[in-house]
């Protein structure tokens, strides 16, 4: 079989895997914000393609997946610099695309998808491509979004590095014209979010993932290996958790510049996996098994998290259950023949999306399961009800 073919299968088995999770989630209150808020190169991307499919999920989603396939492509042309054999780069891509952040950023509307994209496009551009390229990319960057200026602070010390004057300058002036235009939230005093941002780091690329990719950037500081990928991922990867000190910190900002070190990591495994006996590399071969089974299960808690409301007590705490329930519910409200509600804020955002505005005539309150009555509405999964509301008709005299 040849490798274009086993690529476009891994991609379209991804594509195809998440395209079918889109009937599995509602618009989220953070989504709903981001079509109604201030302008940003994510809402054009989405409004843009509401336009063109119609006001749905689909339309909705299928912006973050597309940018996905791309980002996949592109870590695949990276990583042919960095990993020799071509075998190990497949496995580094269905690693990629098995780890539960790059998972989220798929099919979840934020700028995590973005950030990931345009990251990987930037270090593409830099390493085969004239730096006139490079400028110019980055001076877009500056204009379109305020998450990349961990990647300017990233440059600085990378072109301090390589001492190349024109592009410290470059990337300082980029630094300060982010800052000026969207401004920089540093403030608070030492409240313990260290750990908080550790955990969530695990969570996010998988605790096995994580740990190895903490060893190979630290490994690469000690032998003085130093590239651009180690660079951005190590800077902001130092930034943040400094950061964390302070205050709570949006994690999903700034993960997509770790994955940026993925290619450093197949690399160092193939290294220390090649130059070892076969009698020695059992254990290498375990350690991949191991960390493959690992992302396989969190991928498919990920997928079929539905499940997990036999056994969560309160369905509030499910990882999901914030892109859970308006579809659902602005269902069962059309069913009543009721087109428009009163109720709080997000949730109003969110069942705007499908059809269901804000007036005054009904009034939707959630109340708790042990109060439903048979004339409640109530969400369920998995024969387990999720959520349920009183709709009151403010009409009746």
């Amino acid at each position: 079989m040849s490798l274009r073919l086993v690529l476009f299968l891994i991609l379209g088995l991804d594509a195809l895997w998440l395209t079918l999770q889109i009937n599995e989630l509602s618009i989220s209150y953070h989504e709903a914000d981001i079509l109604s808020g201030t302008f940003s190169i994510l809402q054009l991307f989405i409004n843009s393609s509401l336009l063109f499919f119609g006001q749905n999920d689909f339309a909705l989603r299928l912006p973050m997946i597309f940018l996905h396939i791309l980002s996949a492509i592109l870590l695949y042309k990276i990583s042919k610099n960095y990993v020799k054999i071509q075998r190990n780069r497949v496995w580094l891509l269905i690693v990629f695309i098995l780890t539960p952040g790059v998972i989220s950023s798929a099919i979840i509307v934020n700028s995590a998808g973005v950030i990931l994209f345009g990251l990987f496009l930037f270090v593409y551009i830099y390493e085969n491509y004239s730096i006139k390229y490079s400028y110019a990319l980055l001076l877009l960057y500056m204009l379109i979004e305020s998450d990349f200026l961990p990647l300017f602070i990233a440059l600085i010390i990378f072109s301090i590095y390589k001492k190349d004057k024109k592009f410290i300058i470059f990337n300082f002036i980029m630094l300060l014209s982010s800052i000026f235009i969207y401004g920089f939230d540093a403030h608070g005093s030492p409240k313990g979010y260290f750990l908080d941002s550790i955990g969530i780091y695990a969570a996010i690329f998988s605790p096995i993932i994580f740990v190895y990719l903490f060893y190979v950037l630290y490994r690469r500081y000690l032998t003085k290996e130093f590239e651009l990928l180690w660079f951005i991922s190590t800077v902001v990867l130092v930034f943040s958790l400094l950061l964390s000190f302070r205050q709570r910190v949006a994690i999903e900002q700034f993960a997509p510049y770790l994955l940026l070190a993925f290619p450093l990591m197949a690399q160092t495994f193939e290294h220390s996996y090649r130059v070892r006996l076969n009698i020695f590399r059992k254990n290498y071969k375990l350690a991949f098994i191991v960390s493959l089974t690992l992302l396989l299960i969190n991928s498919s808690v990920v997928f079929f998290n539905k499940y997990l409301y036999y056994i969560i007590e309160d369905p509030k705490k499910h990882f999901s259950y914030k892109m859970h329930v308006a579809k659902e519910l602005a269902h069962e409200l059309k069913e009543m023949g009721i087109s428009c509600v009163d109720s709080d804020a997000k949730m109003s955002n969110r069942l705007e999306f499908y059809g269901v505005t804000k007036c005054n005539n009904y009034v939707l309150e959630e109340i708790p399961t042990e109060a439903i009555k048979s004339d409640s509405v109530t969400i369920s999964y998995k024969n387990r009800v999720v959520y349920s509301a009183n709709v009151t008709d403010l009409n009746i005299n």
